[in-house]
């Protein structure tokens, strides 16, 4: 997971449609050592496990020590090597689903990495960003870049717009506009 993390999500890669890395705070947070790795053996026939491992790592993310406003530099990533199957697949996304409203209300983000991820890139609808070799779970703090995810998902928009007031309402109308 760290030399995918490192190749990938710590890198520019030619189909993003920006300049950049294609997590551009992964970088900065190993830098600043909130960058946490787990690993489960868990398999699709206990998604209770699954489930419980994940309300774990989003709690670790949470009581995870940050220098002030660097926050927003804190990742957990927490593989499934057991769990690459379609029903390793489900029950990953089962615990992000019920994880959800709770990230959602904190200002969390909480996202399903596997090899067949079909979640568009925002910048280009042909890149897939959420693939990765081994499937996992990632929790990250909600930025202000991410404006487009908030759109996707309005229940987002209280905790975003409570970070963000200004230039979040900016971003969101910018979005809104160029869609229309």
């Amino acid at each position: 997971m760290a030399g995918w993390t490192r190749a990938f999500l710590m890198s520019a890669h030619p189909d993003l449609g920006r300049d950049g890395d294609v997590c551009p705070f992964t970088s900065m947070g190993a830098r600043l050592g909130l960058l946490r790795f787990a690993v489960s053996d868990a398999t699709p026939d206990d998604p209770a496990r699954i489930a419980r491992e994940a309300r774990d790592a989003f709690a670790a993310f949470e009581d995870m020590p940050h220098a002030p406003r660097m926050g927003n530099f804190r990742a957990v990533l927490l593989g499934f090597p057991n769990c690459a199957d379609e029903r390793g697949i489900a029950a990953l996304g089962a615990a992000q689903k019920a994880l959800r409203l709770t990230s959602f209300r904190r200002a969390r983000m909480i996202g399903v990495f596997h090899a067949r991820a079909e979640a568009l890139g925002l910048w280009n609808p042909d890149f897939r960003p959420l693939r990765s070799p081994i499937p996992l779970i990632a929790f990250r703090a909600l930025v202000e870049q991410d404006a487009p995810f908030v759109i996707r998902h309005p229940l987002l928009a209280p905790s975003y717009l409570r970070a963000f007031p200004i230039r979040g309402s900016r971003r969101l109308l910018s979005r809104l506009w160029a869609k229309s």
